[in-house]
């Protein structure tokens, strides 16, 4: 790397010429955990504690998790701090999950001297080698003048293009250099120009003819800030709108272009018109094995469009008949040109009938999952910060809660995190000052539960909904769908009383056993000031409906189970 000529500049430790960078980025948070080959950047965040605020978790991946939830709430780049060795490591979950979802976090960590690098030095590890798979890039500062432009740079790979994590290293030496620091204004954001080729023209064409089109969104489009440019094209030329998970906000729930989920758990009526389209335009979506399942199989009838930012997305998976490559929304706003696209009225007319015939079916059983969700929806405004853990009640969520802004829904996507949940609740909720409802199952927040201490102590009102069943519920399904009912290690046999929990932790705790208590309890969760535990007893029985098997297509889709589960 070209050094800096810092001859201007006053001189400043290496460790504060990270806080100053920080500020300069315009962070106010970094989120994080302390230690030995750290602790000159903790001294310099001390330093400059009227300009940027550490929140200490209880955990590293807390920090992560709160990091990146900070990041999805807020369109900003995420900051978490650690020592080396555990603690660096400790991070590696939480970079995957923003690594996996495209969100923007840089991680910065200590290490050892220089002098004690490759010596098996206590707390050392070569977190650079052991991040390099899930992170955008990564840096190891070795000489402290390299150190402000490394931080510049990282942020500016970040949130450039496809976001991404950043990690960057800094052993303790070099914290602890001086060095002539020089102010610098953050570069701006760079997408990159889209200019339309013979390809984009192509993809134009291609959607022009359609009369059985269908629009898949996917997290890009959140990305990219280009919501309201997709919902501008979906209404210009009657486009139905179906999402994946991570598109979740992108069109308003109640939109009556909007049909829903796609995927393993999305909607049937989504399923079945994928299976019925001539063309489908998928924005800003890697087709994973969750949305795709049987690529061969998948939109079998329909030529494919695809638009994405990442070269690397393209073909990867399905076979596009046409791509683009660009930002979403510079690529939407060209389209909504380009094209002149007219959809049979009876293609309209049967998405329409598709989405009212396919709603969502409610439990029998005492206290229904779905039930609770629009319990919370009717008590809460439409913009609502929503966080959810991975698993049953995940999916329940994506389904059932009517999400219908962006960045109101923090969820990991790619990675599956169990455990992501409170973390990212606590970093929405000290990025917004709002409250934060946080949908978890008993098994994911037995991984987590330690970071109610951090929202008790910062005063944080994140509503927690603990879908308690007292199984692993997702495992527990293919294990009753697909294994025979062999029920290996998923029953938690867990004696946890979760109202005693949250007051030992300093909270608010609340039980719910049935329906008719839903309005009541989870009005009180959100009058209550601060952090709340509500203890939701669920049936272990409930399943997630409806289903496409591993492997399978749209066609194979499981709308109901008859069987009722031992």
């Amino acid at each position: 790397m070209e050094k800096q000529d810092n001859r201007c500049g006053r001189p400043l430790r290496g460790a504060e010429i990270i806080v100053q960078c920080l500020i300069e980025q315009g962070v106010r948070h970094v989120f994080g955990y302390p230690g030995g080959y750290i602790i000159d950047t903790f001294d310099a965040l001390w330093l400059y504690r009227d300009k940027i605020t550490h929140v200490l978790t209880a955990h590293e991946q807390g920090a992560c998790h709160a990091a990146d939830g900070y990041a999805r709430a807020t369109g900003r780049t995420g900051v978490v701090m650690s020592t080396s060795g555990p603690g660096a490591t400790n991070l590696v979950t939480g970079i995957a999950t923003a690594y996996m979802d495209s969100v923007p976090l840089v991680a910065v960590t200590g290490n050892v001297p220089l002098a004690s690098l490759g010596r098996d030095s206590f707390q050392e590890v070569d977190i650079t080698g052991v991040t390099m798979p899930v992170t955008k890039h990564n840096f190891i500062v070795k000489d402290v003048r390299d150190l402000a432009p490394t931080m510049r740079e990282a942020f500016a790979i970040a949130a450039s293009g496809r976001p991404g994590p950043v990690l960057v290293d800094v052993p303790k030496n070099v914290q602890q250099a001086v060095c002539p620091y020089t102010p610098a204004a953050p570069a701006p954001r760079s997408v990159g120009h889209f200019t339309p080729d013979a390809r984009a023209r192509k993809a134009a064409d291609v959607l022009s003819a359609a009369k059985r089109p269908l629009v898949l969104a996917g997290g890009g489009v959140i990305r990219s800030d280009a919501c309201d440019d997709l919902r501008a094209f979906a209404e210009r030329h009657r486009l139905p709108v179906a999402s994946t998970m991570m598109g979740l906000g992108c069109m308003p729930a109640d939109h009556p272009l909007y049909m829903g989920m796609i995927g393993m758990h999305g909607s049937a009526a989504v399923a079945k018109a994928l299976n019925e389209c001539d063309v489908l335009l998928a924005v800003g979506t890697r087709f994973s094995d969750r949305v795709a399942g049987n690529p061969q199989k998948f939109a079998a009838q329909a030529s494919i469009v695809h638009v994405d930012i990442d070269t690397a997305e393209i073909d990867k998976v399905v076979h596009s008949a046409a791509h683009i490559m660009g930002d979403a929304g510079q690529v939407l706003r060209y389209l909504d040109n380009a094209v002149t696209v007219s959809p049979d009225a009876a293609w309209t007319e049967r998405c329409r009938a598709l989405k009212n015939d396919f709603a969502y079916a409610f439990s029998s059983l005492p206290l229904c999952p779905r039930k609770i969700l629009h319990g919370i929806a009717a008590a809460t405004p439409a913009d609502k910060l929503v966080a959810t853990d991975v698993g049953q009640h995940q999916m329940w969520t994506a389904q059932s809660y009517p999400v219908s802004h962006p960045r109101t829904l923090l969820t990991s996507g790619g990675l599956g995190t169990m455990g992501y949940g409170l973390g990212a609740a606590i970093g929405a909720a000290t990025a917004t000052d709002k409250p934060v409802a946080l949908i978890t199952g008993d098994g994911s927040f037995h991984m987590n539960l330690n970071e109610l201490s951090t929202c008790v102590k910062n005063k944080l009102n994140v509503k927690v909904f603990v879908f308690n069943n007292n199984v692993l519920g997702m495992v527990r399904q293919w294990q009753t769908l697909f294994y025979q009912k062999h029920y290996s290690a998923t029953t938690l046999n867990s004696p946890t009383d979760y109202v005693l929990l949250a007051k030992a932790f300093g909270a608010t705790g609340l039980s719910l056993r049935k329906n008719e208590d839903i309005n009541a309890v989870v009005q009180k969760a959100f009058d209550t000031e601060g952090t709340v535990v509500v203890d939701c007893r669920i049936g272990q029985d409930e399943f997630v409906l409806p289903m496409i098997p591993p492997g399978k297509s749209a066609a194979d889709i499981i709308t109901a189970i008859e069987e009722k589960t031992e």
